[in-house]
């Protein structure tokens, strides 16, 4: 009987902070049934998950945010002060280096591309080449949290102010289906799912170990700052999280792809990255309700 072959996948990865933490469940539920992932879009989280996955260290980077602590998270936050954002975001940037080392985009063995948001010329901005880390920091400079970037002679900002789940970049793919992941579906009243699946890729000591030299270095090179009140960039955050709800249901209107897969809006807030256990446990059992189904199509060999 000849080996069945995968079936291709472009996967489009939303927008929506740390609920984005879901995409790495998802991803393991693709994989454990046979799915191949042969091109990636992502926004903001998305383009994170998306671009560590398309370099071959989701293990890693799965190791490290499940790590991360309420504390952990402040010494993560190297405050700017300045007009344009509350974070520089530089140190997140640079853990994401250690883990995974310098990577140009156009290298990666899975295509990919991250969408950031030309806030001048408002228009969306399709990010193909150059450094990986250079185009995710853009994809995700949430407005009034993280400060905007200016690469190639641009201003960018978060790609979810105007595209929050980006299916056009993946319409030239020669895949067999195009799979999207909204992160800011209806609120749901039902709780978060408990951990089940806390074995996928939990991490090696030798991860664990790499994971506390980086936080240790960060609280020693911090300036001390505490836990301060974050209650107006809540505020800010949900009008953002508003804002991109609205625009994707319009763009899967528009364009719906062939499956979705979709995160209630109020499974966790944008900065509980500490809750990343629990997100990524809710994206591998959504992803078995929305696409279970593609199972029992299949003809019995």
């Amino acid at each position: 009987m000849p080996e069945k072959t995968k079936k291709t996948v472009s996967l489009v990865l939303g927008s929506g902070g740390a609920r984005g933490l879901a995409h790495i469940g998802i991803i393991h539920w693709l994989e454990e049934h046979g799915f191949e992932i042969a091109s990636i879009s992502g926004c903001s989280v998305g383009a994170m998950v998306g671009g560590v996955y398309a370099a071959g260290r989701l293990d890693e980077f799965e190791a490290w945010v499940r790590s991360i602590t309420r504390m952990d998270l402040v010494a993560l936050m190297d405050l700017s002060w300045g007009k344009s954002g509350l974070v520089k975001g530089d140190k997140v940037m640079n853990a994401l280096v250690g883990l995974v080392g310098e990577q140009l985009i156009e290298e990666l063995p899975i295509p990919f591309t991250a969408v950031a948001t030309d806030i001048v010329n408002e228009k969306e901005v399709w990010l193909r080449s150059g450094s990986l880390f250079d185009a995710i920091r853009a994809s995700g400079s949430i407005p009034f949290f993280l400060t905007p970037v200016r690469l190639n002679g641009v201003e960018l900002i978060d790609g979810g102010v105007l595209n929050p789940v980006p299916i056009a970049p993946t319409f030239g793919d020669a895949t067999e289906m195009i799979l999207a992941v909204n992160l800011g579906g209806e609120a749901s009243k039902s709780p978060v799912p408990r951990v089940k699946h806390g074995g996928h890729h939990a991490g090696s000591s030798v991860i664990r170990k790499k994971i506390n030299g980086f936080v240790k270095r960060f609280k020693e090179n911090g300036n001390g700052t505490a836990e301060k009140d974050w209650g107006v960039y809540d505020i800010a955050h949900q009008a953002f999280d508003a804002m991109q709800s609205t625009i994707a249901r319009q763009k899967l209107a528009a364009y719906p792809p062939d499956k979705l897969v979709v995160i209630p809006k109020n499974a966790c807030g944008t900065l509980e990255v500490y809750r990343a256990a629990e997100m990524i446990e809710l994206g591998y059992q959504q992803a078995e309700a929305c696409l279970s189904d593609l199972l029992e199509r299949d003809p019995i060999e």
